[in-house]
Protein backbone atom coordinates (compact mmCIF):
# COMPACT_ATOMS: atom_id res chain seq x y z
CA UNK A 1 0.00 0.00 0.00
CA UNK A 2 1.46 3.59 -0.98
CA UNK A 3 1.03 6.95 0.97
CA UNK A 4 -1.75 9.05 1.06
CA UNK A 5 -2.90 12.17 1.48
CA UNK A 6 -5.74 13.52 3.44
CA UNK A 7 -8.15 16.47 3.82
CA UNK A 8 -6.22 18.39 5.14
CA UNK A 9 -3.98 19.06 1.98
CA UNK A 10 -4.11 22.57 0.75
CA UNK A 11 -2.47 22.36 -2.41
CA UNK A 12 0.61 24.06 -1.60
CA UNK A 13 2.41 21.59 -4.26
CA UNK A 14 5.79 20.83 -1.96
CA UNK A 15 4.69 17.01 -1.96
CA UNK A 16 4.40 17.10 -5.52
CA UNK A 17 7.55 19.00 -6.45
CA UNK A 18 9.61 16.93 -4.45
CA UNK A 19 8.66 13.18 -5.24
CA UNK A 20 11.22 11.35 -7.32
CA UNK A 21 8.99 9.44 -9.12
CA UNK A 22 6.26 12.05 -10.08
CA UNK A 23 3.29 9.75 -8.46
CA UNK A 24 1.62 13.20 -7.29
CA UNK A 25 -0.58 15.11 -8.70
CA UNK A 26 -3.10 17.75 -8.01
CA UNK A 27 -4.25 21.36 -8.72
CA UNK A 28 -2.87 24.33 -7.08
CA UNK A 29 -5.04 24.75 -3.62
CA UNK A 30 -6.73 21.84 -4.29
CA UNK A 31 -6.31 18.18 -2.53
CA UNK A 32 -3.42 16.43 -4.28
CA UNK A 33 -3.64 12.83 -4.93
CA UNK A 34 -0.36 9.63 -4.73
CA UNK A 35 -0.93 7.16 -7.50
CA UNK A 36 -0.43 4.25 -5.73
CA UNK A 37 1.20 2.43 -8.65
CA UNK A 38 3.69 5.08 -8.97
CA UNK A 39 4.83 5.60 -5.44
CA UNK A 40 8.13 3.69 -3.93
CA UNK A 41 7.31 4.70 -0.57
CA UNK A 42 10.34 7.18 0.03
CA UNK A 43 8.48 9.30 2.27
CA UNK A 44 9.83 12.60 0.79
CA UNK A 45 6.42 13.73 0.66
CA UNK A 46 5.50 13.14 4.26
CA UNK A 47 8.45 15.16 5.79
CA UNK A 48 8.03 18.23 3.20
CA UNK A 49 4.28 18.66 3.93
CA UNK A 50 3.33 21.24 6.12
CA UNK A 51 0.16 20.59 6.55
CA UNK A 52 0.72 16.74 8.08
CA UNK A 53 -1.74 15.68 5.45
CA UNK A 54 0.51 12.56 4.04
CA UNK A 55 -0.34 9.08 5.44
CA UNK A 56 2.66 6.52 5.24
CA UNK A 57 1.66 2.62 4.29
CA UNK A 58 0.79 2.19 7.94
CA UNK A 59 -1.65 4.54 8.72
CA UNK A 60 0.41 7.03 10.38
CA UNK A 61 0.11 10.73 9.89
CA UNK A 62 4.18 11.96 8.63
CA UNK A 63 6.13 14.27 10.60
CA UNK A 64 7.06 17.39 9.05
CA UNK A 65 10.99 18.07 9.04
CA UNK A 66 13.25 20.65 8.69
CA UNK A 67 14.98 19.83 4.99
CA UNK A 68 18.61 20.60 6.70
CA UNK A 69 17.54 18.05 9.37
CA UNK A 70 16.64 14.67 7.27
CA UNK A 71 18.84 12.32 7.93
CA UNK A 72 21.81 11.32 5.02
CA UNK A 73 23.71 8.70 3.97
CA UNK A 74 27.26 8.01 5.58
CA UNK A 75 29.46 5.68 4.03
CA UNK A 76 31.84 3.36 5.96
CA UNK A 77 34.75 2.70 3.27
CA UNK A 78 36.41 0.13 5.74
CA UNK A 79 33.42 -2.06 5.65
CA UNK A 80 32.71 -1.13 1.65
CA UNK A 81 33.18 -3.72 -0.99
CA UNK A 82 32.31 -0.68 -3.83
CA UNK A 83 29.31 -2.83 -4.97
CA UNK A 84 27.29 0.17 -6.45
CA UNK A 85 24.48 -1.55 -4.75
CA UNK A 86 23.43 1.94 -2.53
CA UNK A 87 23.90 3.86 -6.03
CA UNK A 88 21.35 1.94 -8.24
CA UNK A 89 19.38 2.21 -5.34
CA UNK A 90 19.13 6.04 -5.07
CA UNK A 91 15.94 7.31 -6.76
CA UNK A 92 17.14 10.41 -7.66
CA UNK A 93 21.00 9.51 -8.53
CA UNK A 94 22.21 11.78 -6.07
CA UNK A 95 25.43 9.26 -4.90
CA UNK A 96 28.36 9.06 -7.11
CA UNK A 97 31.44 6.58 -6.94
CA UNK A 98 35.04 8.42 -6.39
CA UNK A 99 38.01 7.67 -8.68
CA UNK A 100 40.59 5.00 -7.15
CA UNK A 101 42.35 5.43 -4.15
CA UNK A 102 45.64 4.67 -5.60
CA UNK A 103 47.04 2.13 -7.23
CA UNK A 104 47.19 -0.06 -3.54
CA UNK A 105 43.57 0.16 -3.29
CA UNK A 106 41.99 0.83 -6.92
CA UNK A 107 38.14 0.61 -5.57
CA UNK A 108 36.18 3.87 -6.04
CA UNK A 109 33.70 4.39 -2.90
CA UNK A 110 30.14 5.61 -2.70
CA UNK A 111 29.72 9.24 -1.57
CA UNK A 112 27.44 11.73 -1.74
CA UNK A 113 27.72 13.64 -4.78
CA UNK A 114 24.54 15.63 -4.37
CA UNK A 115 23.59 16.53 -0.95
CA UNK A 116 20.55 18.82 -1.82
CA UNK A 117 19.24 16.74 -4.06
CA UNK A 118 18.85 13.46 -1.28
CA UNK A 119 15.52 12.81 -0.06
CA UNK A 120 16.66 10.84 3.29
CA UNK A 121 14.75 7.77 1.76
CA UNK A 122 17.42 5.04 3.10
CA UNK A 123 16.92 3.16 0.12
CA UNK A 124 20.96 3.38 0.18
CA UNK A 125 21.29 2.01 3.26
CA UNK A 126 18.06 -0.44 3.44
CA UNK A 127 19.90 -1.89 0.57
CA UNK A 128 23.46 -2.01 1.26
CA UNK A 129 24.14 -5.78 1.85
CA UNK A 130 27.11 -5.49 4.33
CA UNK A 131 25.54 -2.63 6.32
CA UNK A 132 28.32 0.22 5.33
CA UNK A 133 25.48 2.35 4.75
CA UNK A 134 24.00 4.29 7.60
CA UNK A 135 21.25 6.94 8.18
CA UNK A 136 22.33 9.87 10.40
Amino acid sequence: MSYTISDLCNGCGACMRLCPVDAITGEKKEKHHIVEELCIECGACGRICPEGAVINSEGQVCSTIKRSQWNKPRFDEKLCSSCNICIDACPVNCIGLSEARSAKDPHGYPYLREEKACIGCGFCADECPIDAVVMA
